[in-house]
This record gives C-alpha cells, structure tokens and sequence, in this order.
C-alpha cells in the first residue's frame, strides 16, 4: 500500500483524506523541536495502540499494546534517542500512554532511524487528529477511522510519501 501526503491530504487508494501536518510545514531539513513535518518516502516500522480504548486488533506488521510506562525519547543527548522506552526514565521523553485520544494508535515510520542521528528529529507518526485537524509537532494525523483502516491493511512493504 502506497499512501502519499500533499497539500495537508492523505491519498490512499484512490480516496483523499484530510490531513494535520507540523505547525511549521513540511521541510528537508528536519531538526528537533521545529514543528515541521519531514519531506521523504518512509515504511512503517511498528504500531502502537491501546487495547484499552480499541479492544483487540490484528495488524499484518508488528505490533504492540500501549502501557501506562510506555514513552519515546525525544532527548538527542541520550543514547536512546528517537527510540522506544519505558518510563521512568532520565532522559526526556514522551509519553504514549496519553489522556487525549491522539495516540489510540500510532504508525511509527521509519524517519530518522537507520542510522539514528542526534537532532535531526524524533517521533514522527502517524496518528489521530485532534479536533479540527491541529497542527502537530511535526507527526501526519488523520481521523481515527481512516487510520484504523489504513493500519489494519499495512504491511512491511507500505511506504508513505511526503511531499510539497
């Protein structure tokens, strides 16, 4: 499956979806903390999702269910940055297992990670939208349907395209 994002839409088999971008747009030359979305072609490397909140799912690429220590480093000084961890942890990071529902589910791609580069951006998935399709911090969020449909179909294969 090949989904590609331009002009803040999601095109995915033939149909369009609105899409949040980065507050900052999308860019080239991604750093962390710029609120701004990375230009690429990405795979998706895992999904995340609360049980919780979604009950059980079946994913074709690898999966895992949401705990409440669950986070992402986003602290380029650390040697987990741009990686899964669980808390507590020194070192800052985000936490997955949130009050909102933005991270029911989440896409993880692969940006940023082989080789891992300190700085150069963490935590880009694909996740719900807030309400009225907010910007992100530099993530690609979409309705909660659309994303389960999409998640539920991807394989090791899928990429997704970002462009301007």
């Amino acid at each position: 499956m090949e989904l590609l994002v331009k002009n803040n839409h999601l095109f995915v088999k033939g149909k369009k979806f609105q899409c949040a971008l980065g507050l900052n747009g999308l860019t080239e030359n991604k750093q962390e903390g710029d609120l701004s979305t990375p230009i690429g072609t990405f795979h998706f490397n895992k999904i995340y999702y609360r049980a919780d909140r979604l009950g059980p799912m079946k994913f074709i690429i690898d999966s895992a269910i949401i705990n409440k220590n669950d986070g992402w480093c986003d602290d380029q000084k650390s040697d987990l940055y741009n990686q899964y961890i669980q808390f507590p942890i020194k070192s800052s990071a985000e936490h997955l297992h949130r009050d909102d529902h933005i991270y029911d589910i989440i896409c993880v791609l692969n940006y940023n990670t082989s080789p891992i580069i300190p700085g150069r951006g963490s935590a880009i998935f694909l996740h719900i939208a807030r309400p009225g399709f907010l910007a992100t911090e530099g993530c690609i969020a979409i309705e909660r349907d659309v994303l389960i449909e999409i998640a539920t179909n991807l394989t090791s294969n899928s990429t997704i395209i970002i462009e301007n």
